[in-house]
């Protein structure tokens, strides 16, 4: 009896330690979600402002070279996820990495070292091409278990949001101080500090040789079928939606490109600190399909919203918290849904066909709501958007309902630790 006590305080706080985050999954968690942040800040920081840069370059003048600039990025991006996803599989996360940061910092610096249009659509394609975002992913999912991953990955989901409302903010007053080409040598720089980050700050993850999983398997999947519509609606509506936003604050909010962050920042801030209570909920109590579910029928109910009301201040302010807060839950929930269902051997695969598909609805979502605002009508948008979601709900509706993440074995935690 007299052992008991101590005992019963030891399994007490082995399971404490079960249940929270350790240090290092805490650092590998931020680490990574900024090198995420990265990657989007070439893609969302040209934005609000190349439109005006690109008269200045020969060529400028020609719309459809102009939109090839502005989508190259999300093209060669969806065209690499897939193979370096693999090779992360095969040769490990770091070197992957630090490849695709190379060819990205390359990139930025040959967009910003000239004046031709055609020159600069080359370097967005080697900075697309530069495809980590399944290499981090399958890193974080590596790096933390299983109990914590949406937690993680609620800090990449965030880190995108919080990143494009950064870039709404920054990128005007960086045009005028630098010029396009300081934000593109910018966007060069930051990547290679990025190197330093993954080389020493990282945790070392080292992989399990496991037999190989064929891709046809993460095709085939029907689950993982799911996920993959879900991430191309969700970003083909998210860009499509902001081709037509901009205009509207400009027009109704009388609120200049300039000033655009001060309703950007806050409902991207409110909806990041909202998002954390529901994931929680979904994790502590096993309510990951209906917080899912309740996600994807928010972001039906807000395109419905512009819709109706995208011309009234106060309800444009409103709906752009609503689209965050779902598309933060969702944003967050997806990756570490495919984390778990892929098989172990080939996350990095599963999670490379999933941010192709997510790099395909940036770039289409770019084109197509361009294309429809100025030949259909920006209600049009939104309307395609809605059925987009409509399509989503009946795909999702049958999905299975992850079991509740219960607390790993004391060993598995002491591993984890080990092994970083």
């Amino acid at each position: 009896m007299a052992s008991s006590a101590p005992l019963s305080s030891r399994s007490s706080s082995r399971s404490a330690t079960a249940s929270r985050m350790l240090p290092e999954e805490i650092r590998a968690s931020i680490v990574l979600a900024l090198l995420f942040a990265l990657r989007m800040l070439g893609l969302f920081l040209i934005l609000p402002v190349f439109s005006i840069y690109a008269k200045t370059l020969n060529g400028g003048n020609q719309a459809w070279l102009v939109g090839l600039a502005l989508g190259m990025y999300g093209l060669t991006n969806a065209v690499g996820q897939i193979p370096l996803g693999i090779a992360s599989d095969k040769y490990g996360r770091r070197p992957v990495i630090l490849t695709g940061l190379l060819v990205f910092a390359l990139g930025a610096v040959i967009a910003a070292m000239t004046d031709d249009i055609v020159w600069v659509i080359v370097g967005r394609a080697l900075q697309g091409s530069g495809a980590i975002s399944a290499a981090i992913t399958a890193w974080i999912a590596d790096a933390t278990r299983e109990e914590h991953r949406t937690k993680a990955m609620a800090m990449v989901g965030g880190s995108i949001g919080l990143t494009f409302a950064a870039s709404m903010v920054a990128a005007p007053l960086l045009f005028s101080a630098i010029g396009m080409k300081g934000i593109f040598m910018l966007t060069g720089v930051l990547p290679l500090l990025a190197i330093l980050v993954v080389m020493f700050l990282l945790p070392k993850v080292p992989l399990t040789p496991m037999p190989r999983v064929p891709l046809t398997t993460i095709l085939k999947n029907r689950e993982l079928m799911r996920l993959n519509y879900g991430v191309f609606a969700l970003h083909l509506t998210q860009s499509a939606m902001f081709a037509v936003v901009p205009s509207v604050l400009v027009h109704s909010l009388n609120l200049p490109v300039a000033g655009h962050w001060k309703v950007y920042l806050p409902v991207v801030l409110l909806s990041f600190f909202g998002m954390l209570p529901l994931i929680y909920v979904a994790e502590k109590y096993g309510k990951t399909k209906q917080i899912f579910m309740a996600a994807i029928g928010l972001l039906f109910l807000v395109q419905l919203g512009f819709w109706e009301f995208l011309t009234q201040p106060v309800m444009l302010v409103v709906l752009l918290f609503g689209f965050f807060l779902a598309f933060n839950v969702l944003e967050a929930s997806q990756p570490s849904m495919v984390s778990r269902i892929a098989p172990p051997a080939a996350k990095g695969a599963a999670l490379g066909v999933y941010n192709t598909v997510q790099s395909l609805g940036l770039f289409t979502g770019s084109l197509l709501g361009a294309w429809m605002s100025i030949h259909v009508g920006q209600s049009s948008v939104f309307a395609f958007s809605g059925f987009l979601c409509v399509v989503w709900l009946i795909i999702a509706f049958n999905m299975n309902n992850l079991p509740r993440r219960g607390q790993q074995p004391v060993a598995d935690a002491a591993s984890v630790a080990a092994a970083q």
